[in-house]
């Protein structure tokens, strides 16, 4: 790919104009990091009030299959990307004929599809070093008794539809092979895995950058707290978890990137389960072809951010390791701080919030705050991980944020 670089004309006279899919936070923030560069940006997205649509140069206000919309969107931009994977692929393939697109639309694919996905990680597991957890393909009755008659080391396990699926949506758990028939016609008998559950002891993700010539760097692993299905913390610095864990994680981060041909922002997210040493041992969940939650730490704590690493990937400029300057936590701000108690909405108490110590806070522009919605996000840096730690907690209590027990 010829690089696109920032603040460039073409030959008609357009300026570098850098385009995604999806107008949500991740896009919003996608679009300040390529401003910050000095490119316009277009966003296609139908709510007219997105928050990714109400930062961008252009938003084009369509549905994102929309052939006239996609043809506008690849008149206005010399390189395409996308801010969710549950994005048509089909829409990613078609701007691919006339831009360059990453992520491509087969690796999207895989993503939007829990089977291919573990099929993914199957086959890269010699490569990587991490499997995924054991697990059936659930497509049909016969399948459905097959795993009843022949599977019972899966149970208890975890039913999830294969696609859609995101926030602990689409998932059930099931004890007995009567709870699995129960729960697969609850799910409507779509196609479906049932992954064995483990013994968990802890959660990570890495994220990994790779551009087009195959180049990869990445950040350490992330520690991540789930509540309801849904990250609550990130904890992010030297010591989140046992160092060879870490190691392993990223490598294999890494590794997958590479099985794949990826080229974009990769997060891979890992289980950490009983093992056969003090450690533990890790276990592939999921992968996000996109920049993730759990690494919006980044936005302050390092010298590049993944939005960063996002834009250098899809334009084609140089990608340098990023350094971690700060120790940090990230808190998640879900539409529940917006409530008291009774269920009646306040404003959360930000000028307590932001008088304590490295706090930086992160607001998406939704007007509308609902129970489980992603609002926006609190990250507590600091000179060291005890102060760290103890900002966090304070601003945890005056927001009644979940997800710090273990600190």
């Amino acid at each position: 790919m010829t690089p696109v670089f920032p603040g460039s004309t073409d030959a008609a006279g357009q300026r570098a104009t850098l385009g995604v899919l999806g107008g949500g936070q991740l896009g919003r923030m996608f679009v300040h990091a390529a401003q910050r560069l000095g490119y316009f940006t277009a966003v296609l997205e139908p709510d007219a009030q997105s928050p990714a649509g109400l930062v961008s140069h252009h938003h084009i206000q369509t549905d994102y299959d929309d052939p006239a919309g996609l043809a506008q969107l690849a008149h206005l931009c010399q390189a395409i990307t996308t801010e969710f994977e549950n994005v048509p692929a089909q829409a990613l393939q078609t701007l691919a004929l006339t831009r360059p697109v990453a992520p491509g639309a087969a690796v999207v694919g895989i993503a939007q599809d829990r089977i291919e996905e573990k099929a993914h990680f199957t086959a890269g597991a010699d490569l990587s070093g991490v499997a995924c957890a054991p697990y059936a393909v659930l497509e049909t009755p016969a399948q459905l008794q097959a795993v009843q008659n022949d599977r019972a080391d899966l149970l208890p396990g975890i039913l999830k539809t294969a696609r859609m699926g995101y926030d602990g949506k689409g998932q059930v758990r099931v004890k007995t092979a009567a709870e699995l028939a129960a729960a697969w016609a609850e799910l409507g008998s779509v196609a479906c895995v049932l992954e064995k559950m483990l013994p968990l002891t802890a959660e990570c993700s890495v994220l990994v950058a790779r551009g087009w010539d195959g180049q990869v760097v990445s950040f350490a692993a992330q520690r991540n707290v789930h509540v309801d299905g849904i990250l609550a913390v990130t904890h992010a610095y030297e010591g989140n978890m046992p160092p060879a864990l870490a190691t392993r994680a990223r490598d294999a981060a890494v590794s997958l990137a590479q099985h794949l041909g990826y080229v974009g922002v990769l997060c891979v997210e890992f289980f950490v389960v009983e093992g056969e040493n003090e450690y533990g041992d890790l276990v592939v969940n999921e992968m996000a072809p996109r920049p993730h939650n759990s690494g919006h730490y980044t936005l302050d704590a390092c010298d590049v951010s993944q939005f960063d690493l996002q834009v250098h990937t899809l334009a084609g400029l140089p990608l340098l390791s990023p350094r971690q300057h700060s120790p940090a936590i990230m808190l998640n701000l879900l539409g529940e701080v917006w409530f008291d108690g009774h269920g009646q909405r306040r404003e959360p108490d930000w000028h307590a919030v932001l008088s304590l110590p490295g706090t930086h806070l992160h607001l998406y522009g939704k007007a509308e705050a609902r129970a489980g919605r992603k609002m926006g996000h609190l990250t507590i840096t600091g000179p060291d991980v005890a102060s760290v730690k103890t900002v966090a907690r304070r601003a945890a209590g005056l927001l009644g944020l979940p997800g710090l027990d273990d600190i």
